[in-house]
């Protein structure tokens, strides 16, 4: 049993009762308050000392609750409500404070645990850094082992780095879950590569393990929502259950500074909201992550944060438009 590794989030800004609620940090309740079974499960990984680059990602659950306050129920684009769809907080996995392995242990058993008690219910993990997806995917694993399981990966990077050589770090999950026979290559697809962030190879090792690998020039000239439609139509027609991870440095680095390894050309806030909304939409996606997001490298405004905060709401309306 893995209930003790979630700790219970801070809810000192959620003190305001009204009949009604407005406002996303009135709307989300404890997972342990709810009476019935919630819509989506949210949970948080605050890691980042697996970080190949120094990253402050551990801060972005916390920050990523108190952005709430911003943002209405209401989805004025698709005229969606999103009161009637309930969202359980779990709460954040305990980190130990040094133990990387303890941590992506406690990580993988949070993630069975939640995925096995509430079976029907999509969840949806805050990270933390990206070595969380390959600890998240395992637990899944774990609660069905029977299933297979597909990725559909938002990101600038393949994440195939050798974890025999970096450890299980931010730039190993897809390797590991590959070279642990958890995923097979071919039912990952990657959407947003790009520029000059790739080494040789690793390209080599997608093309070996048949990683499909859509560039972000490719996705624009086909059409980004119709590449998004045809991953998931592909990925669905082989897989039981699909796990999306985005990984916020898919952005353009003049949109999301805040993340450890922001680049120019990538993904504008509009292309990832119109893809997050059509992923939601998918009845084959059951699970997804959002990765990599450094507070501490946000400005003032928080632009980053809020970009996040954004993607997660556009997610939540997809499933609602489900």
């Amino acid at each position: 049993m893995s209930e003790h590794f979630l700790q219970v989030p801070e809810w000192s800004w959620n003190q305001t009762a009204i009949e009604e609620p407005t406002y996303v940090h009135q709307w989300v309740k404890p997972l342990n308050v709810l009476e019935r079974t919630p819509d989506l499960i949210l949970y948080g990984a605050p890691i980042s000392r697996s970080s190949i680059s120094v990253s402050g990602a551990s801060l972005y659950p916390t920050e990523f609750r108190r952005m709430w306050k911003g943002f209405a129920t209401y989805n004025l684009d698709e005229n969606v409500d999103l009161c009637s769809f309930q969202v359980a907080d779990a709460g954040d996995v305990a980190m130990h404070t040094t133990d990387i392995l303890l941590s992506h242990q406690r990580i993988q058993k949070t993630t069975a645990y939640l995925a096995a008690h509430y079976p029907n219910t999509p969840t949806c993990m805050i990270g933390g850094d990206h070595s969380t997806t390959a600890c998240a995917v395992r637990g899944i694993k774990d609660a069905f082992p029977s299933e297979t399981i597909g990725i559909l990966q938002l990101d600038t990077h393949l994440d195939v780095r050798d974890p025999k050589e970096l450890g299980p770090a931010n730039g190993t999950p897809i390797r590991q879950l590959i070279d642990g026979q958890v995923v097979n290559g071919e039912n990952v697809i990657n959407i947003g590569l790009h520029g000059y962030y790739n080494a040789k190879p690793l390209i080599d090792y997608a093309n070996d393990h048949k990683i499909q690998m859509v560039t972000l020039k490719q996705a624009r000239k086909q059409g980004l929502i119709n590449t998004v439609q045809r991953a998931l139509e592909q990925l669905s027609a082989k897989v039981d259950r699909i796990y999306v991870t985005v990984d916020m440095d898919v952005l353009d680095i003049s949109v999301a500074p805040g993340v450890p390894a922001s680049t120019p050309g990538g993904l504008s806030a509009i292309e990832l909201f119109d893809s997050l909304l059509e992923i939601g939409k998918h009845p084959a996606v059951r699970h997804i992550d959002y990765v990599c997001l450094d507070p501490s490298k946000d400005s003032a405004v928080s632009e980053t944060v809020k970009v996040g905060t954004y993607a997660w709401l556009q997610f939540i309306t997809g499933l609602v438009l489900r």
